[in-house]
């Protein structure tokens, strides 16, 4: 071979040997960032080839698939009643993606899981088309629908509500909402038209913001259950029904400030029973003092506090801050300065009270389906901690009793049931210039000891007189229906 045909074979040679490289750099190197690229429109295509697996409630889907024309996307999603079970689904569309439950079980619903494998290399060899599986859910309809109908007709706000032996979450509201139905397509007019007009920035209501799992709102004197539970487990006051030493008025430490309650109430000297079935902000500001930010911080994070929860879908840590001045921990102990929490927080605070003690790990997927309905995975009740031994819990139990059956939170009664609850009146806007929120928390027992629900419930409304504003006037009743709505799909 002459000089010149060996250069051309040489430099031939690099090119295959380059295109070698290149090759095998995009099919083992790059080949998962290209398939997750956000760009890659044939992900999206084959995520929309075949209808999607079902999201199911009480044996129901709440979830469909309907055929589409005039697009290279075959399939779209479609919700029942979208607006209520916007918190659960959250939404998938061609257009802007996927979240919650639609995104976190994508691989499911879509058929790609490799768990469902050998089913869709048997559907390949039989020439069946390729399904995608079912999430289950724990959820209860009659509870969900009770819970959104009551936000309704307040305005704004979130519903919690768990099983409190296993920590099902039974209902999950959120108001205002919105309906994924009408951005699940991919048009440039009508779908991004739509997911426009739930934005933010062009909707200050934001009907997107999942409120019981994202919102951290000052959880008020519903907050002062986990005080009373610190001052239980730290042994400064045992016996419910004995004095606590409180002072009226009572000034918060290093402070010339007096702490203000609520009403004319028998708040001197009260017991830890009359204090919660009033809301004495003195007797348990005065609890958290004497404590101190350490103790309560401690029986925060017991209950949940500070951490991140997944239901599987994310939940926002709640707040109980560290290094506080006496003054602050006072405050924060009544459930203002900067203690914050999610109504799914509020759920779980309730939940372990009705549960002597032990607190579940909250979920909401039950278990997910393969296609022909063999169960892929099962989750199993966990239990998260336990912030109170079993007979400091009944202590508690029996006063947030008293709560409902003679004090501030009678709205809940439910004939036949003995229901445990705490109302609050949170402070909101920078010196209390916004109008309050209204909190309850709950939970309803049954004859046979059994406890099928816990519940948390916050309403802003902003209609209403700031008089009128109260955690037994608003939130009381919602959680009463929800409660409610659950004993009676038992019976």
């Amino acid at each position: 071979m002459n000089k010149p045909l060996r250069r051309i074979a040489i430099f031939c040679g690099l090119l295959v040997l380059a295109l070698l490289i290149r090759g095998n750099w995009l099919q083992y190197v790059q080949a998962n960032a290209l398939q997750d690229n956000e760009h890659n429109r044939r992900i999206s295509i084959e995520r929309y080839a075949q209808p999607r697996g079902d999201i199911i409630v009480d044996g129901k889907p709440i979830t469909g698939s309907a055929e589409t024309s005039g697009s290279d996307f075959k399939y779209k999603r479609t919700y029942k009643n979208g607006p209520m079970w916007a918190p659960v689904t959250g939404y998938a569309s061609q257009a802007f993606g996927a979240n919650q439950l639609e995104s976190i079980e994508d691989g499911i619903l879509t058929g790609n899981d490799d768990r469902l494998f050998f089913r869709n290399t048997l559907d390949m060899l039989t020439g069946e088309k390729k399904q995608g599986g079912n999430v289950v859910t724990t959820l209860n309809a009659a509870a969900q629908k009770a819970a959104y109908e009551g936000l309704k007709e307040r305005g704004k706000g979130a519903v919690a509500a768990i099983e409190p032996s296993t920590g099902k979450i039974l209902a999950l509201a959120s108001y205002p909402s919105y309906d994924p139905s009408s951005f699940a397509g991919n048009s440039t007019d009508k779908d991004s038209k739509a997911w426009q007009a739930l934005q933010k920035k062009n909707n200050p209501d934001d009907p997107m913001l999942n409120r019981a799992l994202r919102e951290t709102y000052p959880p008020g004197s519903t907050f002062k259950v986990v005080t009373a539970a610190a001052a239980l487990e730290n042994g400064l006051y045992p016996d419910p029904d004995q004095p606590t030493k409180t002072p009226l008025p009572w000034t918060m430490p290093g402070t010339t400030t007096v702490l203000k309650n609520d009403g004319n109430h028998p708040c001197e000297n009260a017991s830890l029973r009359v204090a919660l079935q009033w809301s004495c902000n003195t007797v348990f500001g005065k609890i958290g003092s004497d404590l101190g930010n350490d103790k309560m911080l401690e029986k925060a994070k017991d209950f949940g506090f500070t951490s991140e929860h997944f239901t599987p879908v994310r939940a926002n840590a709640s707040v109980f801050s560290e290094d506080m001045a006496p003054s602050e921990v006072a405050l924060s102990s009544i459930g203002q300065f900067n203690t914050a929490a999610t109504p799914l927080q509020m759920a779980m605070v309730a939940s372990a009270v009705a549960n002597d003690g032990r607190l579940m790990k909250p979920y909401m997927v039950d278990k997910l389906q393969a296609p022909n309905l063999d169960t892929i995975e099962q989750t199993d009740p966990e239990e998260l901690s336990q912030p109170l031994s079993e007979e400091n819990a009944q202590i508690l139990q029996s006063m947030m009793e008293t709560v409902v059956e003679e004090g501030t939170g009678t709205t809940a009664r439910i004939p036949g049931v003995k229901v445990g609850g705490k109302t609050g009146t949170a402070q909101h806007g920078v010196d209390n210039s916004e109008k309050p929120y209204a909190w309850f928390i709950s939970y309803a027992k049954l004859s046979d000891g059994s406890s099928p629900v816990a519940v948390a419930v916050v309403v802003e409304d902003e209609d209403a007189d700031r008089g009128d504003i109260s955690g037994g006037g608003l939130a009381a009743p919602i959680a009463k229906n929800v409660m409610e709505a659950v004993i009676g799909n038992r019976k």
